[in-house]
């Protein structure tokens, strides 16, 4: 008998089985363990993968596979039902993001740098808000994603990053030491960032991503990905902006970059017209649900909004047009920011956040 050979209509019989017997039935009838790896989906329905491919061979040929004849992991089992147009997928939680780290961090600052158990209500509490986080596909939410005893594990992950931990470091990732240290750096700051993660969670504000969007992977920020979608979403607020233009309009100012001096419509002429970027300058751990205020905003070009995004901590346009300034050989092309009306250049940011 060759290990293996399984045809499509015997892995059907074999889910049909599973069927009737019930998941536990089966498994210990053929002596299966559930599966921890890899789950066999079928008609919306999930089966361990293993078992089922052991069991096939029972109707291919004469006698069902032991669990001990083959693995369960990709090189077999799965090898072959995905041979066979069926779909597997991994078990395995995804990698955890810098948005959940960052909560995780904060309970575990919150906890004294102290590991946490997987009884803690605490715990209990952030893997449930853990769950609701539109960032990873439905896919790979299964029933392990994300529960008490993960997310226990990664604040063993952080403590045992942490100077005072005098133990033997548990096996987490660079990410888990970066945000560690974000938290060191500045603790109510990042406290903060986790608290307005957790703030749009709690209200639904956050969403998912449609399947066909991509993420601006150039545009960075210690505060996570969630906080940055927010942010480009207020900054692409055509209302906004058209405010925002309007304003310095009335003032009798022209449409020039608060960083760069660069015009539009000096440029292109009647192309460019009318046409500047709005750049929220209010930090992300600031910006919470608070009306935006026009004062909040700068207009820049295309080439400074990208420049200010590219890299965390984000510079001002004041600042950003301060290195341009250091870096911009005397006689250049750049248009000098004196050009910038003193009433733009000067008006820093109001911190005031009304309410709705």
């Amino acid at each position: 008998m060759r290990k293996g050979a399984i045809s499509r209509d015997g892995v059907i019989k074999a889910i049909a089985e599973y069927d009737e017997l019930g998941r536990d039935r089966f498994l210990s009838e053929y002596g299966y363990k559930p599966a921890t790896g890899y789950l066999l989906v079928h008609e919306d329905r999930t089966y361990d993968s293993k078992a089922i491919a052991g069991v096939a061979h029972k109707f291919d040929q004469e006698r069902a596979l032991r669990w001990d004849e083959f693995s369960g992991g990709p090189t077999e089992a799965t090898r072959w039902l995905v041979r066979l147009d069926f779909v597997v997928r991994s078990t395995r939680a995804p990698d955890w993001t810098r948005d959940e780290i960052i909560l995780a961090c904060d309970l575990a600052m919150a906890n004294g740098w102290k590991r946490l158990e997987y009884y803690d209500p605490r715990v209990i509490e952030l893997s449930a808000l853990l769950q609701t986080m539109p960032i990873h596909p439905e896919e790979v939410r299964t029933e392990l994603f994300r529960n008490p005893n993960g997310v226990a594990r990664k604040t063993a992950d952080i403590t045992s990053r942490h100077p005072d931990y005098r133990g033997k470091p548990t096996n987490g990732n660079a990410l888990d030491v970066e945000v560690l240290n974000d938290f060191l750096a500045r603790s109510a700051e990042m406290a903060e960032v986790a608290q307005r993660i957790r703030d749009g969670l709690t209200t639904g504000e956050f969403q998912a991503l449609p399947p066909d969007a991509e993420e601006e992977d150039d545009y960075s920020a210690p505060e996570g990905r969630l906080l940055i979608r927010r942010h480009r979403s207020r900054e692409r607020d055509k209302r906004l902006r058209k405010r925002k233009i309007d304003a310095v309009l009335r003032q009798g100012h022209g449409l020039a970059c608060e960083a760069c001096g660069f015009d539009f419509e000096a440029t292109y002429g009647a192309r460019g017209a009318g046409y500047i970027e709005c750049h929220h300058v209010v930090p992300l751990h600031e910006a919470g649900e608070g009306r935006t205020k026009l004062s909040d905003l700068a207009l820049i070009c295309a080439n400074c909004h990208r420049m200010i995004h590219r890299r965390a901590p984000w510079p001002t346009p004041d600042e950003l047009r301060k290195l341009i300034d250091q870096t911009t050989p005397q006689g250049g092309a750049r248009i000098p920011s004196r050009q910038i009306p003193e009433s733009i250049r000067t008006n820093p940011p109001s911190k005031e956040r009304p309410t709705r």
